[in-house]
C-alpha cells in the first residue's frame, strides 16, 4: 500500500480529467452541441498542468488553442457559406440550424441529414421553389461535410502535436 502514499493524486486527476476532455473532444467533431477543438485544448491544459507546465508548456498549448478557434470559425463558417454561395434566404440558414440542432437527438441519420432537410424546408418555405430548396439544402450539407471534415483534421492534428511534445520531451 506504499504506492498509495507516494501517488501524486493532482497529477492523476488533471490526466484523469484530460483524457475525458480529449475523448469528448472527439466526439464533438461531430456531435454539434459538443464544442469539440476547445475541449481537446482545455485537455492539453490539463497535460501541462498535470507537471507544472514542465513538458506540455504555455506555447504547445496556445498554438493548440489557436488551431482549436481556427477550426470553430472554419466549422462556423462552412456550413452558412455554403447555404450563401447556393443563394439562402434567411428562413434556409435558419432552417439549417434548427436541422442541425433537431439531427443530434435523431443519431447518425439526424446528424448526417437534417441539416440539409431544415436548409430546404426554411428555403421551400420562403421562396416555395422544390428546386432552389433542393440546392440550398444539398449546399448546406456539403458545407458541414466539409467544416466536420475540418474538424476531425485538427482534432487528430491537435492530438497528434500533445503526443509527440509530450513523448518526446
Amino acid at each position: 500500500m506504499e504506492w498509495l502514499t507516494n501517488l501524486d493524486w493532482f497529477a492523476l486527476a488533471c490526466w484523469t480529467g484530460a483524457i475525458i476532455l480529449i475523448a469528448a473532444g472527439f466526439a464533438g467533431t461531430i456531435i454539434p452541441a459538443i464544442p469539440g477543438l476547445p475541449m481537446i485544448a482545455g485537455g492539453a491544459a490539463l497535460i501541462g498542468w498535470a507537471d507544472g507546465f514542465e513538458i506540455i508548456g504555455w506555447k504547445t498549448i496556445v498554438f493548440v488553442s489557436v488551431l482549436a478557434v481556427i477550426g470553430v470559425v472554419i466549422d462556423s463558417v462552412a456550413q452558412t457559406a455554403g447555404a450563401q454561395k447556393a443563394g439562402a434566404s434567411k428562413a434556409g440558414i435558419i432552417g439549417s440550424i434548427v436541422g442541425t440542432f433537431a439531427g443530434m437527438f435523431m443519431g447518425i441519420f439526424g446528424l448526417l441529414f437534417m441539416p440539409l432537410i431544415g436548409a430546404a424546408i426554411g428555403e421551400f418555405w420562403a421562396k416555395r421553389n422544390l428546386i432552389h430548396a433542393s440546392k440550398v439544402g444539398v449546399a448546406t450539407w456539403i458545407g458541414m461535410i466539409v467544416g466536420t471534415a475540418v474538424k476531425i483534421a485538427l482534432a487528430f492534428t491537435m492530438t497528434g502535436i500533445i503526443a509527440t511534445v509530450y513523448l518526446t520531451a
